[in-house]
């Protein structure tokens, strides 16, 4: 292989930790968590894939009543935190390395998926769009707009998640800020109208997205700590006036946090907007910078090997590959992923994917 197809095999430092890949697994929800509690076979599914240089978990509620998928994990009891050390242990034991997504979905949590209770969101918008419900898909409802009391409890959420992750056996967290869930709703001014201390300027709209990981790094510290963004994703009906602008000013201020790693989304699910984002956030940024969307294994090579990012998270070639790593290092063909079992319950299209045929 040449240094360029080998860019990606070589260890990097993310925080506190050594990666021997640059290689990530990016979060999946796979609604593998019936009443939202992590399990045995989820555990499985992690340690299948424990070669990948950093797993990221699918998001997980930091507070209970704050489902979008119906059977997404939590991790805000100690029953989640004992299922949850299924996973760490599995994954360690195979000598892998796992940060948790910790997660609110804000106005993207439909009542019919949790026993009533209203969504919460920056402003009172709604998405305008559908989700499944256990009664059929449904319109999104308009969301009710959190007082300043709510959105400190919310920080509190997210510290004891990080708590809870800590004492599950994570290696670290990744703070879910992109993609329309909470956070994002904050960062974006589509979803923002508050004209208070959380609304208006670039900095009154991370101010949320700044306590929250203020209140994660205290619990993890920085070194354990990474944020995902999305400053150009339209998924969950999210736009934003300046999204150049939103990403140059949150990468100059994470750079003050040292933290492990920010985690970057460079594009739109549906194409509706478009701009050069990741290149701002590497002169910006002055940590690790992880970047997902689309990257094949060639492209991601070249990218780590023009030092334009640190680290490449991959999503559905590591879901439909346990030994996506290897596979890759070898040249060996990959197994297609089935869309079809993305959300669906059980081991078909989740632990069954085969790993390379060792001749």
């Amino acid at each position: 292989m040449s240094t360029t197809e080998n860019a990606l095999f070589n260890p990097v430092q993310l925080g506190d930790i050594e990666l021997p890949n640059r290689f990530v697994m990016a979060p999946l929800t796979r609604t593998r968590a019936p009443n939202h509690q992590p399990n045995a076979l989820m555990a499985e599914y992690y340690a299948q894939r424990a070669s990948t240089g950093l797993l990221i978990t699918e998001c997980t509620m930091v507070t209970e009543g704050t489902s979008s998928f119906g059977d997404d994990p939590g991790v805000y009891s100690q029953e989640q935190v004992a299922g949850w050390k299924l996973t760490t242990e599995a994954v360690h034991k195979a000598g892998g390395r796992i940060f948790m997504q910790i997660w609110h979905a804000g106005r993207a949590a439909h009542p019919l998926l949790n026993n009533g209770k209203d969504a919460v969101a920056p402003s009172a918008i709604a998405i305008e769009d559908e989700t499944h419900t256990p009664e059929g898909k449904k319109p999104y409802t308009v969301p009710r707009s959190l007082s300043v009391n709510e959105i400190k409890a919310i920080v509190g959420d997210f510290r004891q998640a990080a708590v809870n992750a800590k004492a599950a056996g994570f290696d670290g967290v990744e703070i879910h800020a992109a993609n329309g869930y909470l956070i994002d709703q904050f960062l974006r001014d589509s979803a923002n109208q508050r004209t208070d201390e959380y609304g208006g300027s670039f900095e009154n709209r991370a101010r949320f997205l700044m306590e929250v990981i203020e209140a994660v790094t205290e619990v993890m510290g920085s070194g354990r700590v990474g944020v995902r963004l999305s400053p150009l994703n339209s998924f969950n009906g999210m736009k934003d006036s300046d999204p150049v602008g939103l990403i140059r000013y949150l990468s100059e201020t994470l750079s003050t946090y040292n933290l492990a790693y920010l985690h970057l989304m460079r594009a739109d699910f549906f194409g509706l907007q478009q701009a050069d984002v990741i290149s701002v956030a590497r002169t910006a940024y002055k940590g690790h910078l992880m970047v997902n969307m689309g990257y094949s294994p060639e492209e991601a090579s070249q990218v780590i090997d023009g030092n334009q990012a640190d680290s490449v998270a991959f999503g559905t070639g590591i879901l439909a590959n346990p030994d996506f790593v290897e596979r890759v290092k070898q040249g060996v063909a990959l197994n297609q992923p089935d869309q079809s079992t993305f959300y669906t319950q059980g081991e078909k299209g989740y632990t069954d994917y085969p790993f390379m045929k060792v001749s």
